[in-house]
Parts: structure tokens; C-alpha cells; sequence
């Protein structure tokens, strides 16, 4: 038999692909056996003597059936883990990531004006010393401070007003008696 090592070879570097996908028709041998440039090797191919061979299926099904599984936490126990708890999910991501919520948060609450400029900075380094842990923790403080000083405002007001009527009556007494 013929050796066909240069047309393979020929072949493959037409075709742009490995030696092993090169197929060459085993009736047509002797022609196949003349070409030996690569212009040659171009006209068997448009008539269909050699040809690249498809590339072999490899199936992901079954990655894909797994992974599902591990949505829903299958295959994730003890015995499947091998890095620490911090290699595995570090906890300075965790911390980023919450730092992110919260910042972004408060930048929406003043952008809103749901608070000022001081509640926004006092809130922030509260939240940088970790003082809340999540959005529903900060939220609820930011109520409860704005709650706070509506009533501080409203005894304020009260006290003012007190201080004003007491003020008034001193006045009138004092011009009663200047009257006497």
C-alpha cells in the first residue's frame, strides 16, 4: 500500500485541523497518491476525495445534571469540602460585599433627603465599625433615630412655648402692678 503521510500532513495544514481528523476516500488511493502540493490537495477536497472528519461529540449533560444537584446543595456536605471555611467563601468578601449594601443604602437615604448630611456621616462610621448587620438593622435605626428627634423637637417646642406663656404672664403681672 501507498504510503499518504505527506498528503495527510498536506491535509491537515489545509484544512486547519489535526492529522487525526484528516479522512481520505480508501477507493481513490492512487490519486489520492499523485497530489503532492497543496493547491492539489485543495481540488481533492472540493471533490470530496479528502475531507475533515466532524469533531467528536463531548457531552456536558452530565456536568450540567450535577451542577443542578449542587443548587440544591447536593454533594456539598463535609466530606466533599476541602478548604477552610474562609478559603471556601472568605469572610473579607463578606464583609465588602456588606459594607456595599449598607454605604449604598445610606447614599440613597440622603440622596432622598430621608436623612442629613450628619445622620449620614454618624450612620456611615456605625456602619464601618459594624455596628449593623444587615439592611433591615440599619433601616429600622434610622427610623428609631428620626423618631427620636421629632419627639426631642416637639418637648423642645413645648418648653419654648411654656417658657413664652410664663414670660407673657410675668409681663402682664408685672404691668398690673406698675398700674396699682
Amino acid at each position: 500500500m501507498v504510503s499518504l503521510k505527506l498528503q495527510k500532513r498536506l491535509a491537515a495544514s489545509v484544512l486547519k485541523c489535526g492529522k487525526r481528523k484528516i479522512w481520505l476516500d480508501p477507493n481513490e488511493i492512487n490519486e489520492i497518491s499523485m497530489a503532492n502540493s497543496r493547491e492539489n490537495i485543495r481540488k481533492l477536497h472540493k471533490d470530496g476525495f479528502i475531507m475533515k472528519k466532524a469533531v467528536t461529540v463531548h457531552s456536558r449533560s452530565r456536568v450540567h445534571r450535577r451542577q443542578a444537584a449542587k443548587n440544591k446543595g447536593r454533594h456539598m456536605g463535609f466530606g466533599k469540602r476541602k478548604g477552610t471555611a474562609n478559603a471556601r467563601m472568605p469572610l473579607k468578601v463578606l464583609w465588602m460585599r456588606r459594607m456595599r449594601v449598607l454605604r449604598r443604602m445610606l447614599r440613597k437615604y440622603r440622596e432622598a433627603n430621608k436623612i442629613d448630611k450628619h445622620m449620614y456621616h454618624e450612620l456611615y462610621l456605625q456602619a464601618k465599625g459594624n455596628r449593623f448587620k444587615t439592611k433591615r438593622n440599619l433601616m429600622e435605626n434610622i427610623h428609631r433615630l428620626k423618631a427620636e428627634r421629632i419627639r426631642e423637637k416637639a418637648i423642645r417646642e413645648q418648653a419654648e412655648a411654656r417658657k413664652a406663656k410664663a414670660a407673657a404672664a410675668r409681663a402682664r403681672k408685672a404691668a398690673n402692678q406698675a398700674k396699682a
